[in-house]
């Protein structure tokens, strides 16, 4: 609380400051007339609206953005405004009367349509300029020479254009210049020679170009940089040696470059340096210890996919001021430091995957948050302290699943003459099969094979006989249970792909399109391995930046099911397809919206943009604002579409959000339509596999039904409560101790309970602590063991919408105060089913140093609880949280435990 008042006296300060640097620049109306014509004509020529400039009054007093003193126009700030009907008919770079404003301090268009090229005069003719910036504008073509000419500049921002050819050296000339951004455009070539005089940049960012050559060495002359970016383009040396005197840096991004050979750079300089990111180049060789041992400011370390070796620097182990570390697809090799104090103690996460770590697990592991450790060579048994933060497949632990094969794994531990336990035994090598022994063994799985493939083919048999029975009655009962439009009832169901209409997909883009856009799919353009497809980086001719799914299988039919879903269904909540190509005869890929905030999982926590010199997590709002997203695009496909669609990868790396943080939900390949059995026969119903009482199935393969989309949701939900990332790409395997360990701090009772989960990184007063609390209430009930209990979509979006009526009784006799029996009814409706189930305790343990429930909720009262809910159920009307988030009834719900 004492930060938030802080926090209000702060704004409440620069609230009068603001007040009165308006009133000190707008009192004097405008004298010149030379510049009133000017604001007019330039009102018409970019097509202002009404509403920000009104054409019948004083600009200095009622035009936004427009800021003067004396009697001179000295600001224009049109950010993000929209031009007229007629104005976006022909937007054009139309500011030709700006140059008679003599006194023009700064022009702000930033994300305002002014498709064209800078013009050659606006260097010469606005030399008293101190502020451009013209970001995300569409703008195209070569930066002018002449933009050298405004040496009063300090601040330049040309980011996010469609800008081409090379920097111009002129730039040289901004000796005042403290801020460069001219990121997310198509400059090439190398950097100007003389940009060692620009001594005063703190921001240098120029990623996301196709610049090449080399970082000149006038770079560590730049004392005062604080922020350097150049990841994203094609630099491929690190020239020189010596960083120079760049204590100043805090924040460096050098990665998705061509950067090979070793680091060659003497970090120990950067003494304050918080972010380092040079993952995805070519670097090779080992990092010493010794590199790190001056950075202790260090907060977030991106090394993943390189090329390095040998072991694992020491440092980066018991560095406290990390949070986040990134080592993975390297060759990092060896094993675990046992010493506690060889460990951060500050909780961090760090995904060390796909490199060559070995040897037994070691107790350390639990001082992290999230540690991936999949993909590397580590054996043994895994410890239960290890399952609840730790991702370990594609291992070599006994009894586990997703893990290596024996034989992979005996084979890494005896070329380096490791011991290697096979079953138990320790052996060099797995000991071969006998002649004999394999001959009786391949009789054996013929013989068990013929039996499997001839009780199969009978089982199908009967399965399609009784399908083509139950058909008709079927196909009469849709129309009773549809959301959406149903097809008439002499409609042909199309099969995917046979009566697709592309021209309804967006644009067809041809193979060479493709291949240029991602620099004929450049590992520099890679953004991620996807679990259908290879996503890349694009840019097309006019800058607009795009992302192209590759399919891993080589049949472009693949394809069919995802554009088939894109064909019936239009959503704002869903990624864009922004187009197809199918042209080639061997794959075809498909074209998405690029999403300026990539995926969640990437975005919990992420470095401040202003500076880049910390690390923060989303706030509240944001989080709840995700949340409330989802479960609009998940009430979209399981209400509105008939029959309804199932998500089926519903997770966090799924979850994309814009530059505004708004979701489109991504990773579509595996939608398909919901498997009902309301219209079954009993017969079918019989024969068909029992569902076990889990979530959807244990052997891996997700169920298609709309349940199993809640279930995945309420995990993603947890990690947005709890921190807790890569939760909700957990395999099942561990989740269920896992929920044990997190969910018995959920409780409808005690609300402070939930502190011993929340994430520590969270900056909440009390009522936004109860939104939190309500989120973790949804989270658990979406988690419920039996499919049948958990909660539809529409309810879930209910719930999150109105977060404080899950948690408090607004009903007029409670006068505004939550009530225990208020509490008893809510939990009855919500937990009634989850506190009956052996799998997950409704009432925590009280372990020494935890919380417990509230005296007054004790094991005697439980039958209170069971009949206040009968009362509860009964009543037509109920509380406030059952009209929010009601669930559905059965039998039991409503009888006493022991009946």
């Amino acid at each position: 609380m004492l930060i938030f008042t802080r926090f209000r006296l702060l704004i409440l300060i620069l609230y009068v400051l603001f007040v009165s640097t308006f009133q000190q620049y707008q009192v004097v109306p405008l004298s010149s007339y030379t510049e009133r014509v000017s604001l007019l004509q330039l009102r018409s020529s970019l097509g202002i609206r009404n509403k920000q400039w009104p054409l019948k009054s004083e600009p200095c007093a009622n035009w936004v953005g427009v800021k003067c003193l004396n009697g001179s126009v000295v600001g224009i700030n049109i950010s993000g405004f929209r031009r007229t009907r007629i104005g976006s008919q022909n937007p054009h770079f139309s500011v030709d009367s700006i140059a008679n404003f003599t006194s023009l301090g700064y022009f702000n268009a930033s994300r305002f349509s002014l498709p064209g090229s800078i013009p050659d005069w606006f260097g010469m003719r606005l030399s008293a300029l101190q502020v451009l910036d013209l970001s995300g504008c569409s703008i195209v073509g070569v930066i002018p020479d002449t933009i050298g000419n405004m040496t009063s500049l300090s601040v330049l921002n040309l980011s996010d254009n469609g800008l081409t050819g090379v920097v111009p050296e002129s730039l040289s000339q901004l000796s005042n210049l403290s801020l460069l951004d001219l990121s997310r455009n198509s400059l090439v070539g190398s950097f100007p020679a003389s940009f060692g005089s620009l001594r005063n940049l703190t921001l240098l960012d120029m990623s996301m170009n196709n610049l090449s050559g080399f970082i000149p060495p006038y770079l560590g002359t730049l004392t005062k940089l604080q922020i350097l970016n150049l990841s994203h383009n094609g630099i491929t040396s690190l020239v020189p040696p010596q960083l120079g005197d760049l204590s100043s840096l805090v924040a460096l991004d050098l990665s998705f470059n061509s950067f090979s050979g070793s680091l060659g750079l003497d970090l120990r300089v950067l003494t304050n340096l918080r972010k380092m990111v040079i993952g995805n180049n070519r670097l090779s060789g080992s990092l010493p210890s010794n590199l790190f041992s001056e950075l202790t400011q260090l907060q977030l370390i991106v090394l993943s996919y390189n090329d390095f070796s040998g072991e694992f620097p020491d440092i980066l182990w018991s560095m406290p001021s990390v949070r986040f570390l990134d080592a993975s697809g390297n060759k990092f090799t060896g094993i675990f430091p046992n010493s506690s104090s060889a460990v951060t103690a500050s909780p961090a996460v760090f995904n060390l995957s796909q490199n060559m770590f070995y040897g037994d697990l070691p107790y350390v592991v639990r001082r992290f948050r999230v540690i991936d450790l999949s993909n590397n060579y580590f054996k043994g048994k895994v410890s239960e302290y290890a399952r609840n933060n730790a991702v370990l497949n594609r291992n070599c632990f006994r009894g586990e699943s997703s893990q290596r094969s024996v034989a992979a794994c005996a084979s890494f531990y005896y070329k380096r003459g490791l011991p290697f336990h096979y079953f138990g035994l320790p052996v060099k090598q797995p000991p071969p099969l006998k002649s004999d022994e394999m001959s009786q063994r391949d009789i054996i799985i013929f013989l068990g094979v013929l039996g499997g493939v001839g009780l199969t083919a009978i089982v199908i048999i009967l399965l399609i006989f009784l399908i083509l029975c139950t058909r008709k009655s079927q196909t009469t009962n849709q129309r009773a249970t549809g959301v959406g439009p149903v097809a008439t009832s002499d409609a042909i169901p199309a099969i995917p792909g046979e009566y697709l209409k592309f021209s309804s997909l967006g644009k067809g883009f041809t193979y060479q399109q493709i291949l240029q856009a991602t620099r004929e799919f450049s590992d520099l353009n890679l953004i991620k391995h996807g679990h259908s497809g290879d996503l890349f980086l694009g840019a097309l001719e006019g800058g607009v930046h795009i992302v192209i799914k590759k399919k891993l299988s080589p049949v472009k039919e693949a394809y069919l099911p995802e554009l088939d879903f894109y064909s019936k269904v239009s959503h704002p909540r869903f990624v864009s397809l922004l187009g197809h190509c199918l042209d080639d005869e061997s794959e075809g890929f498909l074209i998405y919206k690029y999403m300026l905030n990539g995926d969640l999982a990437s975005n919990l926590y992420r470095t401040k943009s202003s500076d880049g010199d910390s690390l923060q997590s989303l706030d509240w709002i944001t989080r709840l604002k995700i949340a409330t997203g989802v479960a609009e695009a998940l009430c979209y496909l399981h209400h509105e579409c008939t029959p309804p669609f199932v998500h089926r990868n519903v997770q966090a790396s799924s979850i994309l959000l814009d530059d505004k943080f708004e979701v489109r939900l991504g990773s579509l390949s595996e939608v398909c339509a919901q498997e009902g059995d309301m219209h079954q026969s009993r017969i079918t119903r019989f024969l068909q596999l029992p569902q076990t009482s889990k979530q959807g199935s244990s052997s891996g393969t997700p169920t298609t039904t709309c349940a199993y989309d809640v279930y995945c949701f309420g995990k993603v939900l947890l990690e947005l409560v709890t921190g807790n990332m890569g939760l909700s790409a957990s395999s099942e395997g561990n989740m269920k101790e896992l929920l044990e360990e997190t969910l018995r701090y959920i409780s409808i009772y005690d609300k402070e309970l939930l502190t011993n989960i929340i994430d520590p990184s969270l900056i909440i007063d009390e009522d936004l602590l109860e939104e939190v609390w309500a989120m973790a209430i949804v989270a658990r009930s979406c988690l419920n063991p039996r499919p049948a209990k958990r909660p539809l979509a529409r309810y879930i979006l209910k719930a999150l919408e109105n977060p404080l009526k899950v948690v408090r009784d607004e009903s007029p006799s409670s006068a505004g105060h939550k009530t225990v029996s208020s509490r008893v009814s809510w939990s009855a409706g919500l937990f009634g089913n989850w506190r009956s189930s052996s799998d997950v305790p409704s009432v925590p343990l009280n372990k020494a140093g935890g919380n417990s429930f509230k005296s007054s909720v004790t094991q005697s009262s439980q039958v209170s609880v069971q009949s206040s809910r009968v009362d509860h159920l009964s009543s037509s009307k109920g509380h406030q949280s059952r009209d929010i988030f009601p669930e559905p009834l059965e039998e039991d719900t409503v009888r006493p435990h022991g009946d």
